[in-house]
């Protein structure tokens, strides 16, 4: 299984949802929390591409995107293709 990093906020209710959904399918994740890690934002920001918001999410090297990119992944049964190549 791919490694999966995601950058959040304590105060983010999509980070929540998208840690949420993570647990459920038993995937291990780094989290990077930008509140109490501020230098960790610049290097958010970098990776997805002017991404500012959380949570931001990231399956190996590719940007998955946000909360709704994640579930909807899910959704169309993509997920545990990437989480697995």
């Amino acid at each position: 299984m791919k490694s999966v990093e995601i950058y959040t906020s304590p105060l983010c209710g999509y980070c929540h949802q998208a840690k949420k959904l993570l647990k459920q399918k038993g995937v291990k994740f780094s989290e990077v929390n930008v509140l109490t890690q501020p230098k960790r934002k610049q290097e958010m920001i970098k990776r997805a591409n002017g991404g500012r918001t959380v949570p931001q999410i990231f399956i190996g090297d590719k940007h998955v995107g946000g909360c709704d990119d994640l579930y909807a992944l899910e959704r169309a049964g993509k997920l545990d293709p990437i989480l697995a190549a």
